[in-house]
């Protein structure tokens, strides 16, 4: 079969989950409600604080909505270990490459589209919330920070996804990194102080994409290229697990 036959069954497989496009959902609706929540309570409070970042604020939602990101990609994955999944798609695809090269580009695709697509509303409906600001349509820092939305979920969904190919469990996968994002990253750096080091974890790295004026260390750009060596190296994990074990 060709890579593009593969990447269509792959395409059938994530639309006729109903839990896939349900999470994609979730992405969308979480990241936007809570950006909207966010921005409502704490932009005008916070706004004349040292320090405030209102592009930031406007994309507040992605804190919570980056865990459906992840779901989303470990489950892409989980489904064709699900029953005799692996044995049916390795008749079908002998090239365990091409099968799995062929899910994560659709993991990431459907998760950058639907990213983009949140950040894109997430500013819209957040911007009326932040009007002492004055975040303007056509700043370059707000269509960064709206595309870095999209390829931050995207690398979510891939890391997820890599790790559910190492473990072959889309539920250790998120019992990972859902705690690691939500949980490690908040102690590391804003309870416990070492914020230099969890600089370099991937979602802290990842969102300095949505940043007005990022400090610190990294980047927007760099700072997305950290958090694309963490995905980067977990797919490389779940790629050499998966080739090496036996069925």
């Amino acid at each position: 079969m060709t890579f593009t036959s593969v990447l269509r069954s792959e395409w059938i497989k994530v639309r006729s989950l109903p839990s896939l496009p349900a999470v994609l959902a979730l992405l969308f609706v979480s990241t936007v409600g809570f950006s909207i929540v966010g921005a409502a309570s704490l932009g005008r409070e916070n706004a004349h604080k040292p320090g405030f970042d209102p592009l930031l604020m406007a994309f507040y939602g992605i804190n919570f909505g980056q865990a459906a990101a992840i779901c989303f990609g470990a489950a892409c994955v989980a489904a064709g270990y699900r029953g005799q999944g692996e044995r049916i798609w390795l008749v079908a695809v002998p090239r365990r490459g091409l099968q799995y090269a062929a899910a994560l580009t659709v993991v990431a695709g459907s998760a950058c589209v639907v990213g983009v697509l949140t950040g894109l509303t997430s500013f819209l409906c957040a911007r009326p919330f932040l009007d002492s600001a004055r975040l303007e349509f056509n700043d370059p820092a707000v269509w960064r920070a709206i595309l870095g939305c999209g390829l931050y979920a995207a690398l979510m969904a891939l890391f997820a996804a890599g790790l559910a190919a190492l473990f072959r469990s889309g539920a250790l996968a998120m019992g990972l990194l859902v705690p690691l994002v939500l949980l490690l990253s908040f102690t590391l750096g804003d309870v416990g102080g070492g914020a230099t080091s969890a600089e370099f974890l991937p979602d802290r790295a990842g969102r300095q994409v949505l940043l007005s004026h990022p400090a610190g260390a990294l980047g927007p750009w760099t700072g997305l290229l950290v958090a694309a060596l963490w995905a980067a190296a977990a797919v490389m994990a779940g790629w050499l697990v998966m080739h090496r074990r036996d069925l």
